[in-house]
């Protein structure tokens, strides 16, 4: 791809505009899901809607990179986007919560092209030494979207319909759209090469069963043989597929990658740090509104400075590569999360508000240095031709461990609530619920609240534990990188 006839800054903008579209989509939809179960009447499936998209971005990610490394990134962008917009416009038009489910799948299909083909994209058009401070300004995207998407969703909400938070994706992915179309010049691929569908296919269902069985993991009341049995078919699938891509000449994923110990190092350590971010993100929050009894839209800002301080973090990111190994630069970076992580384990009940932004600040740096130097490495570890693929599996990676960890961190949280209900005569998991919202715990009597708030405590304490577990088993991991050099 030749920068000097692409219009660097503004398909830097369009990018921008798809990754803001793609980061605001699951916030926004949490916020309006309590109107969306109250007009189409399926609070039994409403996790189906979270989860399906989840499921379908992360069966396309891999196969976008690929396809992106033999036909162009301009032309799979461009069709993921249309996908996601159709999407968008289908689940807007839902008059049934089947219908937004199905609808929300071909959302995910979409959805699982923006942010490997963009980061892809930022490899193609900046140099090195300049790519690192680029995905730190469009990761901003994510910051910003925590800030805004709670408040746009309400509005829209109040003021106009649910059906609105997906109908306003058109035009904003139309801007993304034309931006790609009109200012990304890239010279035509002709690939003489077939895709591998068979790998597609052993890969896809591999993936979907293993996601499945995490959504199933962290269900209250555990189906253990369909979980048994979609573990069983994502191995089974998984053999399928590593047989297939060590016999075909162009394989989906080349096997080859997985030689490269940095390559799957730094894989690895993304997959990780990102689980312990679902519970630095999730759980955070519910602490400041069930333990200090704060409103939704006060709670959520405790995690701000996380996403303001990853822009930081990605620019000191872009200025360490230059001159330190990739090893050097994530024992620095696991270092500010270990003390964040440690200081959410040690925390005691009663600990103040505003603690936790200074938490957030630090653990914020952490991950931008982490999951920018992780994303760039991987980039630069491999063969110009395979940088889409290399792309799409670090953002696989972290897909794979939020979706894990979350599941298993609610397994924690409602073992933690089972054990400490039993043992607090006169409380029950719907006083749980209740306390954990603000506006219902309200309802609760005085006598109530120090129990079960020491209940909530005590599962968030051990959430906190695991986590930070993922970050010390991150650590051990890095030490395996024999990449003592800064890379060229």
């Amino acid at each position: 791809m030749s920068s000097s006839k692409t219009n660097v800054p503004l398909v830097t903008g369009a990018i921008f505009i798809a990754t803001f579209m793609s980061a605001i989509e699951g916030t926004i939809v949490s916020t309006a899901m309590p109107t969306i179960v109250g007009d189409l009447s399926g609070v039994a499936l409403m996790n189906w809607v979270f989860s399906i998209f989840l499921l379908t971005n992360a069966m396309a990610t891999p196969i976008y990179g690929k396809l992106s490394d033999m036909f162009g990134r301009k032309r799979l962008f461009l069709f993921g986007l249309a996908i996601f917009i159709v999407g968008s416009t289908l689940s807007g038009m839902s008059n049934s919560m089947t219908e937004l489910i199905i609808w929300r799948a071909v959302q995910g299909i979409g959805a699982g092209s923006i942010m490997p083909i963009s980061f892809t994209i930022i490899a193609d058009i900046y140099p090195f030494e300049k790519r690192a401070k680029v995905m730190g300004f469009n990761g901003s995207a994510w910051g910003i979207a925590s800030i805004v998407a709670p408040l746009l969703g309400g509005f829209i909400v109040d003021q106009m319909s649910w059906h609105w938070i997906f109908f306003i994706n058109i035009p904003v992915g139309l801007l993304a759209m034309a931006g790609i179309w009109i200012f990304l010049k890239e010279k035509p691929r002709k690939s003489t090469q077939t895709l591998d569908v068979l790998g597609s296919v052993w890969l896809s269902v591999a993936l979907l069963a293993l996601m499945f069985g995490f959504q199933v993991l962290g269900d209250t009341h555990i189906n253990w043989g369909i979980l048994l049995l979609s573990l069983l078919v994502s191995v089974l699938s998984f053999l399928g597929f590593i047989r297939q891509e060590g016999r075909v000449a162009n394989p989906i994923i080349p096997l080859k990658l997985f030689k490269i110990r940095t390559f799957v190092t730094q894989n690895l350590v993304a997959a990780l740090i990102s689980g312990f971010l679902m519970g630095f993100e999730v759980y955070l929050p519910t602490w400041t509104q069930g333990l200090l009894g704060l409103p939704a839209s006060l709670a959520g800002f405790a995690i701000t400075p996380s996403s303001l301080m990853w822009i930081v973090g990605s620019f000191i990111a872009g200025k360490l590569l230059l001159n330190r190994s990739p090893k050097q630069i994530i024992n620095f970076s696991l270092t500010f999360i270990l003390v964040g992580g440690l200081a959410m384990a040690l925390a005691p009940q009663a600990t103040p508000f505003w603690s936790f932004f200074v938490i957030a600040a630090i653990c914020g740096t952490g991950f931008g240095i982490t999951i920018t130097t992780t994303t760039v490495t991987v980039q630069n570890q491999v063969p110009k031709e395979d940088v889409g693929v290399a792309t799409s599996l670090n953002t696989l990676s972290r897909t794979l461990g939020q979706t894990l960890m979350i599941s298993v961190f609610g397994i924690i949280m409602n073992v933690k609530m089972a054990s400490g209900v039993a043992a607090h005569q006169g409380t029950n998991l719907a006083m749980m619920n209740r306390l954990i919202n603000p506006q219902t715990a309200r309802t609760l009597s005085s006598t109530l609240l120090k129990p079960l708030r020491q209940i909530l405590y005590s599962g968030l304490h051990w959430i906190f534990i695991v986590a930070l577990g993922l970050v010390v088993l991150s650590y051990l991991i890095n030490q395996l990188d024999h990449l003592n050099k800064p890379e060229a």
